[in-house]
């Protein structure tokens, strides 16, 4: 195996040069840099990531912690494409990523902080945990750096990416209100989850701001899964013949809601309309095509990344970064002409 002495002999360097040359630092003439870069390169030159992390102290490596990720989960690509912008961000600035699920039994059995140094991870970008998950009071008093998505929390060494959830669903209402649709159910996803707390929210300030009282018989949560979604819009439209619209905190349970009303004879958009949430790939293509407000997604992982990288570079500190939304309209709602 080719070392760094080869290259030095071949170079007529010092060892020392050449290390310093293939780490970056900047006090290498940069003509030499180019012969060392050049002979490495001949000489097929493949460094050991290990013994150089183990002398640089620092592993170019930054872990993505996903709690309960699961296979009924593949119908919905928000995962997939926030994965593909943390990894793509990661290539860029020539950190490594290694996955890692967890789920309560795992926890149980090792700590946030075990599980890291395990993996010799520089940081952590954590995705799909619960608000009272047991890891993140640990995250919080850890001192491995950590960027989490969609949960606004903000520490010494603590960072988050989130997308304005509050706006989203009160613009997703707003719509729905435009149309001068008045009684208005929501699915929200559940209680654990911060994004279904700001939605809530959402769906209540665009009432307010139209004169109507928040009716807590209209909302009913769905787990962020089709089948529950399924569920929860038969009890509502069984209860609640007068609905004429549904707000629904994401496009997955917005495909149980579309069946649901379809299986109790509704015709769509005419006796109901409905928004969705996220602007999955099939929201484009159900039937009726589904209104939703839009999430970077692809975004989202890219931007929690950098600053991951940023925070472990020394070039911020951590803060808490809001992407907006946008309202895409297409055939899931029309005027409601009964009010």
């Amino acid at each position: 195996m080719v070392t760094i002495k080869d290259i030095a002999k071949e170079a007529k360097v010092s060892v020392t040069t050449v290390s310093r040359a293939l780490n970056g630092y900047s006090d290498v003439n940069e003509e030499t840099r180019k012969r060392i870069m050049e002979v490495a390169k001949r000489l097929n030159y493949s460094p050991n990531t290990l013994a150089r992390s183990l002398v640089m102290k620092k592993s170019k490596t930054i872990g993505l912690l996903v709690s309960n990720l699961t296979r009924e989960g593949t119908k919905d690509n928000f995962t997939y494409e926030v994965l593909c912008g943390i990894n793509d961000a990661v290539s860029r600035f020539e950190y490594d990523l290694i996955f890692f699920s967890t789920t309560s039994s795992k926890q149980s059995e090792k700590t946030y902080t075990q599980l890291c140094r395990e993996r010799r991870v520089e940081g952590v970008i954590i995705m799909g945990i619960k608000t009272n998950d047991p890891y993140l009071q640990e995250v919080v008093e850890s001192d491995i750096p950590c960027v989490l998505i969609d949960i606004p929390i903000v520490s010494k060494t603590v960072g988050n990416v989130t997308t304005d959830n509050l706006l989203g669903a009160k613009e997703a209402v707003k719509h729905l209100l435009k149309l001068n649709h008045r009684t208005i159910g929501m699915i929200n996803g559940h209680n654990e989850a911060f994004v279904s707390q700001e939605r809530l929210k959402g769906y209540k300030e665009a009432l307010a701001e139209f004169g109507i009282s928040y009716n807590e018989d209209l909302v009913e949560n769905g787990q962020f899964t089709e089948e529950d979604a399924y569920k929860a819009a038969v009890r509502l439209l069984s209860k609640h013949p007068e609905m004429t619209a549904l707000f629904c905190a994401s496009d997955i349970m917005a495909l149980g809601v579309i069946q649901a009303a379809k299986d109790l004879g509704k015709n769509l958009p005419v006796d109901l309309s409905i928004v969705g949430y996220d602007d999955i790939i099939l929201s484009s293509y159900v039937t009726p095509s589904l209104t939703t407000i839009r999430q970077n997604k692809y975004l989202l992982g890219e931007e929690a990344a950098k600053l991951l990288i940023d925070m472990l570079d020394g070039k911020t500190k951590p803060y808490s970064k809001v992407l907006d939304t946008e309202l895409v309209i297409r055939n899931s709602t029309t005027a409601c002409l009964d009010q």
